[in-house]
C-alpha cells in the first residue's frame, strides 16, 4: 500500500496510510486515537505539503505552529508520533534526508500543574458521608478507589472473580472501554497487572455485595450501558460539596491514595507496585512536592539525632 506512494504525494496522506499499515490492531485505541489527531493537525496546518517538500526548514515549520497552541510536552508528543513515519518514508526514498534531525522542540508556557488531593482529615470526612446501601452503587465506586488508588478505568472493569477475600487479596489485570463501546481491555502497561493488599474491613463489605453476581461480569458497570467519567465526578462533587472539602476527581482519590502512603512513611518503590507504575521514576515525578517535604522532614531528623550525640 505504501510502495504506491510518491514524493509529489500529500504528506498527510501517506501519514494516514502509514498509521493503518503499521499501527492498526498493534496499539491500543486510546493511542491510536493520538495518531489520528496527529493526522488532523497535519490536514490543519500543512494540507498542501507534499511528501518531497518535507525538509528540516519545512518541519521545523510545521512543529513551531503547532506549538503556538501547545505546551512544550504535548508537541515533543506530536513530533515523535511524526518521526517514525518520516523516518520509513526516508527508508523507503521518498525523502533524501531525515528532515527530523536536530529539530527544535518549543512550546507555550505551561500551565501550573497542582496535583489536587485530600488530607487524612477531608477524605475521612468524605468517606463518612458516603451513602453505602446493600447494593452496589457509586459511593462504592468511590470508597475502593480511595483505599486501593486504582485507575477510573481498573474500578469499572472489577468482577467478583478479582477478590481474594480469603487472602485479602484484589487482582488487576484488565482495565473497562468507557471510551469506545464498552467492554474489557488490556491494562495500560505490564506494570499494571498486580494485586493490591486490601483492609479487612473492604473484604467484609465487598463479599457481601458481590456473593449473588456474576463471577465474571463487571460489577460497577452494565455491558449494555455506556458509562462516563463526568457521570462519577458529578457524583464524586456533590459528596465533596456536601463535606465542604476541596472538589477532586475520581483520579484526584488516587493522588489522596499515594500521598497518604508517602506521607504514612511507605516507600516509594511499594507506592509504585501499588499504583501500577511503569518504575518509580513515574511516582517520583508525579509525587515529587510530597518527596521533598519528606526529605526536608528527613533533614530534621537527622540535624536532631546528630545533635543529640554532643
Amino acid at each position: 500500500m505504501l510502495n504506491e506512494i510518491t514524493k509529489n504525494d500529500l504528506f498527510h496522506v501517506y501519514y494516514k496510510r502509514w498509521i493503518t499499515i503499521y499501527k492498526e490492531g498493534a496499539i491500543r485505541n486510546v493511542t491510536m486515537a493520538k495518531y489520528l489527531m496527529t493526522h488532523k493537525w497535519l490536514v490543519s496546518l500543512v494540507p498542501h505539503l507534499t511528501i518531497q517538500e518535507l525538509t528540516r526548514i519545512s518541519y521545523q515549520q510545521l512543529l513551531n505552529d503547532y506549538a503556538q497552541e501547545h505546551e512544550r510536552q504535548t508537541t515533543m508528543d506530536f513530533h515523535h508520533q511524526l518521526k517514525g513515519a518520516i523516518l520509513d518514508a526516508v527508508d523507503e526514498g521518498l525523502i533524501d534526508r531525515d528532515p527530523t534531525r536536530k529539530a527544535i522542540i518549543k512550546g507555550k508556557t505551561p500551565r501550573e500543574k497542582k496535583i489536587k488531593y485530600l488530607n487524612q482529615f477531608e477524605l475521612h470526612t468524605l468517606l463518612t458521608n458516603l451513602h453505602l446501601t446493600n447494593e452496589i452503587n457509586w459511593d462504592w465506586f468511590i470508597l475502593l478507589v480511595a483505599k486501593t488508588g486504582m485507575r477510573f478505568s481498573e474500578a469499572l472493569a472489577l468482577t467478583p472473580k478479582d477478590f481474594d477475600f480469603s487472602h485479602q487479596m484484589l487482582s488487576i489485570s484488565k482495565t473497562w472501554d468507557y471510551k469506545g463501546k464498552g467492554g474489557f481491555l488490556p491494562t495500560k502497561n505490564r506494570s499494571s497487572i498486580r494485586k493490591i493488599q486490601i483492609d479487612w474491613q473492604t473484604v467484609i463489605q465487598f463479599s457481601e455485595l458481590v456473593k449473588n453476581l456474576p463471577e465474571d461480569q463487571p460489577i460497577f458497570v452494565s455491558s449494555s450501558k455506556k458509562i462516563y467519567n463526568s457521570t462519577v465526578n458529578g457524583v464524586l462533587t456533590r459528596l465533596c460539596e456536601k463535606s465542604n472539602i476541596p472538589n477532586i476527581s475520581i483520579h484526584g482519590l488516587r493522588h489522596t491514595h499515594a500521598s497518604l502512603l508517602l506521607f504514612a512513611g511507605v516507600s516509594i518503590a511499594s507506592v509504585a507496585r501499588r499504583l501500577g507504575h511503569a518504575s518509580m521514576t513515574t511516582t517520583q515525578k508525579t509525587y515529587l512536592h510530597i518527596i521533598q517535604e519528606l526529605e526536608n522532614q528527613d533533614v530534621d531528623l537527622v540535624m536532631r539525632s546528630l545533635s543529640s550525640l554532643s
